[in-house]
């Protein structure tokens, strides 16, 4: 009866902790579509390099939910196949999310090089840009409080004086404000949008990191309980 019992005991778990990695599988997919939606309404970043990371959170958004979903039925119904598959599945996820950190830990700087050439793209064509174009930059040095790709100089050629910046750029924003004030550091920011975005992005990837911990908590958790149902549904043991 005390085998049993535990069985029933780790068999509701396996559910629970399933049902909790299927809302993190819908947690996932929200995220990278709004993700998506941001970098696509952010002109720096709207490139396939910039729609990659977007994409990639919602591809294993789908499949966490799918798998984690195919668990709960396994572990309601009894079914040692189904428990047996997605023990599988989850520890192949489990070694594709390890060599996907390694991943991105070796090309970690690739995303600092697309900022930075996506900003620079911006500058450049900001006086030929679409109105929407202009609007994306300006938005971007409001938000940020900042200038230019790499520093206020990036808009040498933004009129023939060689020393004027978008109004965006100004601290107090007003009409012709960052005529002649580019190096005024009293009236314009004088750091790039390359700092001020790395800084945003770096102080996200904490709560992602974290994230990242809580759902491979639940994955290995998953897969132990799973093994331990597969054992007890393989001996014979009543689970009900």
């Amino acid at each position: 009866m005390a085998v049993e019992g535990g069985l029933r005991c780790v068999k509701y778990l396996l559910f629970f902790f399933n049902f909790l990695f299927w809302l993190c599988g819908i947690a996932l997919i929200v995220v990278g579509v709004l993700v998506q939606v941001v970098l696509h309404n952010t002109p720096v970043m709207r490139n396939a390099s910039g729609s990659a990371a977007p994409l990639a959170i919602i591809g294993v958004g789908v499949v966490i939910f799918f798998v984690s979903f195919f668990g709960c039925c396994g572990a309601w119904k009894e079914n040692y196949c189904m428990v047996t598959t997605f023990a599988v599945l989850v520890s192949v996820i489990i070694i594709v999310e390890i060599a996907a950190a390694f991943t991105g830990y070796i090309f970690r700087g690739k995303l600092n090089a697309v900022i930075n050439a996506g900003l620079k793209e911006m500058v450049s064509k900001y006086g030929n840009g679409t109105a929407e174009y202009k609007k994306g930059m300006d938005d971007l040095q409001k938000c940020l409080k900042c200038c230019g790709a790499n520093s206020s100089a990036d808009w040498t050629s933004f009129r023939p004086d060689g020393d004027s910046v978008p109004d965006s750029c100004c601290k107090n924003i007003t009409q012709g404000c960052g005529i002649r004030n580019m190096h005024d550091s009293k009236k314009v920011h004088q750091e790039g949008c390359r700092i001020a975005l790395e800084a945003v992005l770096s102080k996200n990837l904490l709560w992602v990191t974290i994230a990242a911990l809580v759902i491979a908590f639940l994955q290995i958790m998953g897969v132990v309980f799973s093994c331990l149902l597969m054992r007890g549904i393989r001996s014979g043991y009543e689970v009900m």
